[in-house]
């Protein structure tokens, strides 16, 4: 069977490509202990060498703190490797036993306690469908109380690519165990300011225990962006491990595949004639160099330095030399030759027939397009390669090129992997972390996320008090925001109806948040369209235009967008209950609202209690509260700004 599965060459077919035992040694540390098949070519099962594009995988498969815990789940992304492939994705079961419980103890074991981890290194995103799969075999393994008995596993990386051989990524096991519910529960109505940042490709830090409940909210907020966790993370881990000083000047020397930046897209560029683009930049490692010191083109603050006019027609040009250490420039310049270029109609006349998707006579060459309705009732969705971004996408550019060219996204990373978030090759992250030093170096990004399980209570932290006004939310935004927040928790307190109805369910809100980003992508292609973009924020969407994901998206047509109504779904005109909204979420979520709350639940404990105590106590709340109401009245107006992203005061 095991010559079934992998080809002439050894190399392993199936969308499963390891199955490896993670353990934690007294004096070694976190070690590979066992690995089918092995993770060098020609090693033995039990060799604990490792690639060097997967130097973390030890610290990621067993977690800070996982002692703590009698079991967990760990998501995790490793590079691929020799910088030829997309991301690998890992899904680990942690689990803890007591040493004295074993049948078979080896010499090594010298503590009270044996931790071990089972991973699952897969092609394919699926991670509630392989966590639900390999929580039993883990414990099941345990279960045999003798660590040497590993055919279990090898039993499981055969049925895993039996069973997966032909699995697709569309449909509900894509997102099994990503719960937009929870997540709304916990972030409520800031659950859009958590969407919006990751539109604006900012340095988002999750900081939440354990890690399974870290992992599940970072991917949950992810399968929010349509196709994102089935087509557009292939390149979100482009990163390298860091080396000893001496060898960070060899780093420049060799670059990772073209193909990892424009995959399954090469083809259509050359037959496109799109190698007539010139490169902007020249080869000369020493310019290079001095590129990844200046300061990121994409930093919302800096937007305006160093970066063109942005308008509709302009075109990206593929990277001169696509590489992890090359500047995000490279990528992001942009040749106006390309306009000029009279042959620019028949190229994508040309594009157009490969995609199979608009027939000719569909696409006028001036006019905005006629575009074919989504085949919704069919369930099928065709995807064609992207010629800028590499990712697969649908007939609206979904999903957005946000992971990618050194946009990282890493479910859980090791401290140490904390390099890279000062890393001058990483412009941005989404990422997870447990260990309280990530949290503790504010300056390294540009929010921290919390969750805080014991209250049911989330936080976002933004630092810059002017990206804190470019997230503030709009009326209809918080319309939006409420809408959801409704749908959730009105049945929340029947056991039997909740989640499963399609209002307020999982799939429900992914299908608003398409809605939303549709409808906004739809706004920004409108010719007069102030007063539409001004209910989305006209400040946020002049700093999203600005980014990475945004121009690859606006250097292509897309035709079908051409039916999405551009309006806001939940504009109109403003009213006392949108009045009462904003009041109502700015003192829920501000700090002096917060003051204000618990003094009115100070004074309303003393109401009921009696005797003289009584009416001191109630005089004093009430001009304890009379004092707060008016200094937070008087700084209304500043103090939503920063409502929902207003940092907790520190406290010792």
């Amino acid at each position: 069977m095991e010559k079934a599965r992998r080809g002439g060459d050894g190399v392993p077919r199936g969308p499963v490509l390891h199955i490896v035992v993670v353990g934690f040694h007294h004096k070694k540390g976190c070690q590979v202990e066992f690995s089918y098949p092995p993770l060098i070519p020609g090693d033995g099962h039990d060799s604990h060498t490792l690639p060097e594009e997967w130097k973390y995988l030890p610290f990621l498969a067993l977690p800070d703190g996982a002692h703590n815990y009698q079991e967990d789940t760990v998501f995790f992304h490793l590079p691929p490797r020799n910088g030829n492939g997309a991301t690998v994705f890992g899904i680990s079961c942690y689990r803890q036993i007591e040493a004295k419980a074993l049948k078979v103890r080896q010499a090594d074991i010298t503590r009270e306690t044996v931790q071990k981890s089972v991973c699952v290194l897969s092609k394919l995103p699926l991670y509630g469908l392989l966590q639900a799969k390999l929580q039993l075999i883990t414990h099941a393994y345990f279960e045999e109380k003798d660590f040497s008995q590993i055919s279990i596993l090898k039993e499981l990386y055969e049925h895993m690519n039996s069973s997966l051989g032909g699995a697709s990524l569309e449909g509900s096991q894509v997102y099994l165990g990503l719960s937009p519910r929870d997540l709304v529960l916990h972030f409520r109505h800031k659950v859009l300011i958590l969407f919006k940042l990751i539109l604006l490709e900012k340095k988002v830090l999750f900081y939440i225990s354990p890690v399974n409940k870290l992992v599940g909210a970072l991917m949950t907020v992810l399968s929010l962006f349509p196709g994102m966790i089935e087509h557009g993370l292939s390149d979100c881990s482009q990163y390298r491990p860091r080396k000893s000083m001496s060898e960070d000047g060899g780093l420049q020397e060799s670059n990772p595949c073209a193909d990892d930046f424009v995959s399954a897209s090469t083809a259509d560029v050359s037959h496109t004639n799109l190698g007539t683009i010139r490169k902007v930049m020249a080869g000369n490692h020493g310019e290079d160099a001095a590129m990844k010191t200046e300061e990121p083109l994409f930093q919302v603050e800096d937007s305006s330095k160093g970066q063109e006019p942005n308008d509709t027609n302009q075109y990206l040009k593929p990277p001169s030399r696509p590489s992890p250490d090359s500047s995000e420039s490279d990528w992001e310049t942009l040749d106006p030759s390309v306009l000029e270029d009279p042959n620019l109609k028949e190229r994508e006349q040309l594009g157009s027939d490969q995609t199979n998707l608009f027939p000719k006579d569909s696409v006028p060459s001036e006019s905005l397009p006629i575009t074919v309705q989504p085949q919704a009732n069919t369930g099928q969705v065709v995807l064609i390669p992207g010629l800028i971004s590499g990712l697969e996408e649908d007939q609206y550019g979904m999903p957005l090129a946000i992971f990618t060219k050194g946009y990282l996204c890493l479910p859980y990373m090791a401290l140490q992997q904390h390099h890279l978030l000062s890393d001058v090759t990483v412009r941005g992250f989404v990422a997870g972390a447990t260990n309280i030093l990530f949290r503790q170096q504010k300056h390294l990004s540009d929010a921290i996320v919390e969750v805080r399980l014991c209250v049911e209570e989330a936080l976002i932290q933004i630092h810059d008090p002017e990206l804190r006004k470019l997230l503030n939310p709009t009326t209809a935004d918080l319309r939006f925001a409420d809408y959801l927040v409704r749908h959730v928790t009105e049945n929340r307190d029947d056991v039997f109806l909740d989640g499963t109805g399609w209002e307020g369910g999982d799939e429900w809100i992914r299908a608003q948040f398409a809605v939303y980003i549709h409808a906004l992508l739809a706004a920004t292609l409108q010719l007069d369209n102030e007063k539409i973009l001004s209910d989305y924020g006209t400040t946020f969407v002049t700093a999203w235009k600005n980014t990475h994901n945004y121009r690859v998206w606006n250097s292509n047509k897309h035709p079908a967008l051409a039916e999405i109504n551009p309006n806001h779904p939940f504009q109109g005109q403003y009213s006392v209950s949108d009045m009462k909204l904003r009041f109502s979420h700015s003192v829920q979520n501000s700090e002096r609202g917060k003051k204000i709350g618990n003094v009115m639940v100070t004074t309303s404990r003393n109401v009921v209690q009696t005797g003289k105590a009584v009416g001191q106590s109630v005089g004093g709340a009430f001009s304890s509260a009379k004092t707060a109401m008016s200094s937070w009245l008087s700084t209304f107006t500043t103090s939503t700004s920063q409502s929902l992203t207003e940092p907790p005061d520190e406290k010792p």
